[in-house]
Order: structure tokens, then C-alpha cells, then sequence
């Protein structure tokens, strides 16, 4: 998709993530990435919402501190995002083990889970941020022994929280409803992140 927007300004990802990077070029932003190194069990909060806001104010953070003070001349916007998955009431982070992932998947078999998303915007040059959170509600048709034990094999469900990955062929089948939309579910909720960013770009 190409962007229609000046390039009057630049954009940091603050994460290693393939699936955020994927729905900022689709959203039309050219971007450099950087992730933060930080122990994100240190922080905890006990509301979901607090939790990934916490943490992904924690990244830019330690982003910003490896970033020298004399930024160039354009405005330059830091990226940074968290995500948990809630699981009747309990906050479920990367599974620590195959058997935790396990189940987790085996959880959502004909029941239903939510993702809370953070996105929190930094601009580097003011020092002013800003940031939200979006929630998504999924419902699940079964999903079988076979295809759980297909996900682990693969390994990609051990570095998501929740071991959860509707996008994933594999799952998509099983995906009975989605209230709200699948960029946030995939880390980065598109509408929230256009309007961070303008509202941030705003206080150049």
C-alpha cells in the first residue's frame, strides 16, 4: 500500500514482532525497528489494561535511552505495543512452557478468550507520549488434539501470548466470531495506532 502522507516525519517500531511490522508497512508507514531489552515480569499490574500499558510505556523507556539527544531534524515517533491474552479473568502472557501452550489452545476449544492490546506513541523530539488500549473478544468452534499438537510442533504459539494465534492457518477454521478487528488481535490495532500517531505528531 503506498502512504499519501508527507515524509516529513519518522517512525520507530519499538518491537520485534513480524505481525507488527507487517500492519504498519500495510497501514502505508516506512519505519526503522528497535526492540527493548526488558524484564517485563518485573512489572505487574493487576488490571490487564494497566498491565500492557505499563509495559509498553516501560519499552519506549528503554528505547528513548539508547537514542541519542540530538535527533534529526524531523520529528521522530517511537512505536511501542504490548499484548495479553484474558482468559476468564486471568492474564495469560507467552506460554513459559510446551505444556502451558498446550493448554491454553486446548482452553479455547468451543469457549471463548479476549486480547488486550496497548499502543503507546512517543515523540522523541518533544518528549511528549501518549497511549491506549483496544480489546477483542473471540469466540471458538473445537479445536482438535490434532491441530493442537500441529501448533506446538510448529513452535510459533510459544512466542505469543496466550499461545494464540487466530490468523494461523491452522486456527482460522476453529475461529467462530471476532468482535473487533484482527490487526489488534495481531498486535497492533490499526485505528488506535493512526490516532496516536497524529495526536503525538500534533505536539511537534
Amino acid at each position: 500500500m503506498e502512504s499519501d502522507r508527507p515524509p516529513h516525519f519518522k517512525v520507530i517500531l519499538g518491537s520485534s514482532s513480524i505481525a507488527r511490522r507487517s500492519i504498519l508497512t500495510d497501514m502505508g508507514y516506512q519505519f526503522t525497528l528497535m526492540s527493548a531489552d526488558i524484564d517485563e515480569k518485573s512489572i505487574r499490574k493487576e488490571k490487564p489494561e494497566e498491565l500492557v500499558l505499563a509495559l509498553a510505556e516501560a519499552k519506549a523507556e528503554a528505547i528513548t535511552q539508547r537514542i541519542p539527544d540530538d535527533v534529526e531534524d524531523k520529528p521522530t515517533l517511537l512505536v511501542t505495543c504490548d499484548q495479553v491474552v484474558v482468559y476468564e479473568d486471568a492474564v495469560r502472557e507467552k506460554p513459559s512452557s510446551v505444556e502451558e501452550a498446550r493448554e491454553y489452545i486446548r482452553s479455547y476449544s468451543k469457549g471463548r478468550t479476549a486480547t488486550v492490546s496497548s499502543v503507546v506513541v512517543t515523540n522523541l523530539k518533544t518528549g511528549f507520549r501518549k497511549g491506549g488500549v483496544d480489546r477483542v473478544e473471540i469466540y471458538f468452534n473445537e479445536i482438535s488434539e490434532e491441530i493442537i499438537e500441529k501448533l506446538i510442533e510448529e513452535g510459533m504459539v510459544l512466542r505469543v501470548a496466550g499461545a494464540l494465534l487466530i490468523e494461523h492457518p491452522l486456527i482460522l477454521p476453529c475461529v467462530k466470531e471476532v468482535v473487533g478487528t484482527t490487526d489488534s488481535v495481531m498486535g497492533l490495532p490499526k485505528p488506535l495506532t493512526e490516532k496516536l500517531l497524529k495526536e503525538v505528531l500534533a505536539t511537534t
